[in-house]
């Protein structure tokens, strides 16, 4: 088994979070919510009433868990292309066909979704409170949520262990086919830009192949990504959805198909250099941890 790789997405899932926390929550907003003309018009809005404060509600948790998250995606995903290369071609370093990387991110998408899930609605749960920035002021509103501890607490005590895990069947259906888009992409521009004599990608191929790995996996993702928000929300107020298929039939029939795709921009956007990152610091660390690899 190689560790090597859970240290090294741990670091870069880290890094990822950081670079890309205030356009998800301006993602989370436009997907949840109805209020909002467009990108521009909820950034502004989100500043002006919040602050820049207001971008990073519900962060702590994420960039915890998102390391953990990581670590199982990059890890998981490593060693069953390592495993599948040694059914398919009788040893672990041979090289990997589209096939296995696809497969292998695929497994690695879902198995991190345990692991993600109950973070991820306290961050969507947090970045959709819509709380008006008063600094320290005594007329103040008082969020319902104090932050991420009391939020997961919160959501535990009033809608049981399970709610913590609301949309998860989305967060699957997302993560899954993300993650083997992300990886097999990943891999195709890395092998394509290659020079020759050369066996590790240079650092501007790898800067350009995450951005593009991260652009396509939401192309991908975004659907579900919808569906997961919303389930997620769905418990802040009067409860719409009946289920996952329900919210699927609801939100196309009274928004449009094209609502499925809500906040797509932004993930391309978003998910350039956050991939980016990500995969830098993963090839930092790698190479650091095992230079001769």
């Amino acid at each position: 088994m190689r560790f090597a790789d859970f240290v090294a997405g741990s670091v870069g899932g880290a890094f990822g979070v950081a670079v890309g926390y205030p356009l998800d929550t301006v993602k989370v907003r436009l997907q949840t919510q109805n209020k909002y003309r467009g990108v521009l018009h909820c950034i502004h809005s989100t500043f002006k009433n919040e602050g820049v404060s207001g971008f990073f509600k519900g962060m702590s948790m994420p960039i915890t868990t998102v390391s953990l998250s990581s670590s199982v995606v990059f890890g998981t995903y490593r060693n069953v292309l390592q495993c599948l290369c040694q059914l398919r071609h009788g040893r672990p370093d041979a090289k990997p066909a589209k096939l296995d990387m696809f497969l292998s991110g695929m497994s690695g998408g879902v198995a991190q979704v345990l692991v993600v899930s109950p973070a991820d609605i306290v961050k969507v749960r947090l970045q959709c409170q819509m709380v008006a920035y008063q600094g320290f002021s005594a007329e103040a509103p008082k969020p319902k949520y104090r932050g991420p501890i009391h939020c997961l607490l919160t959501i535990a005590r009033e809608e049981g262990v399970l709610g913590l895990y609301k949309g998860v069947q989305a967060q699957a259906l997302r993560d899954g086919p993300c993650f083997a888009v992300y990886f097999t992409t990943y891999n195709m521009v890395c092998e394509r830009l290659l020079a020759p004599g050369q066996t590790k990608p240079e650092w501007r191929v790898v800067l350009l192949a995450g951005g593009v790995a991260g652009m396509c996996g939401w192309c991908v993702g975004t659907p579900m990504d919808v569906i997961k928000a919303r389930l997620q929300m769905d418990w802040m107020g009067e409860r719409r959805y009946r289920g996952f298929f329900h919210c699927i039939t609801d939100s196309v029939r009274s928004e449009g198909p094209s609502v499925l795709f809500r906040g797509l921009t932004l993930n391309c956007i978003r998910g350039f250099p956050v991939s980016m990152s990500v995969f830098a610091m993963y090839e930092v660390v790698i190479r650091l941890l095992k230079p001769s690899t």
